[in-house]
């Protein structure tokens, strides 16, 4: 019995971080607001090694449409702005020798559209992960023997309730991503 408490609890830990990974992913994509998640996965060649932004500056929304990055170090500043136009975020950032200024554009109809897209895709490939997981605590169950085929029946249903609600936990949270990059 604990072996089949394992199984499930495995399978459950798997699809939360599967949850976890598209609310990070989620973050990233930006809805019209400024948010220091935007720039959170940016790295930057400091000295000779490339570190997340976080670790050589400080960031902080100045208003719904500007992000502010201080640098720690001020000779880090142009290789800052470099990390930044390098992450492919869309972002031109102006530099005053002390900050780095970024004003988030606002979106364009087809812009909201592509992040929209975007966002569906990542909830699609959670929903393929729980589903994973799922198949892998089934293929589990299948190997262990000495046990009654009720109560591995049993079993596979809870993992599939298990699944069910992490899908809907998916898709609730796509709802609620796409509303917010849709809405004006």
């Amino acid at each position: 019995m604990e072996e089949l408490e394992r199984i499930v609890a495995s399978a459950k830990e798997e699809m939360d971080a599967a949850i976890k990974h598209l609310d990070h992913a989620f973050q990233k994509i930006r809805a019209g607001r400024a948010s220091t998640s935007m720039v959170q996965d940016v790295m930057v060649e400091y000295y000779g090694s490339p570190t997340p932004l976080n670790q050589v500056a400080n960031v902080s929304v100045v208003d719904a449409m500007t992000l502010s990055i201080q640098p720690w170090d001020r000779t880090a500043i142009g290789a800052i702005a470099k990390g930044i136009i390098n992450s492919n975020l869309g972002f031109a950032p102006s530099n005053n020798g002390d900050v780095i200024i970024i004003n988030v554009p606002p979106l364009t109809e087809e812009r909201r559209r592509d992040l929209a897209k975007l966002a569906k895709s990542e909830a699609d490939q959670t929903k393929v992960v729980i589903r994973t997981a799922r198949q892998e605590a089934n293929k589990e169950l299948k190997k262990l023997e000495g046990i009654a085929e009720d109560v591995i029946k049993a079993v596979e249903k809870d993992i599939q309730d298990l699944t069910d609600a992490y899908v809907k936990k998916c898709d609730d949270a796509y709802k609620v991503k796409e509303a917010e990059i849709l809405k004006v």
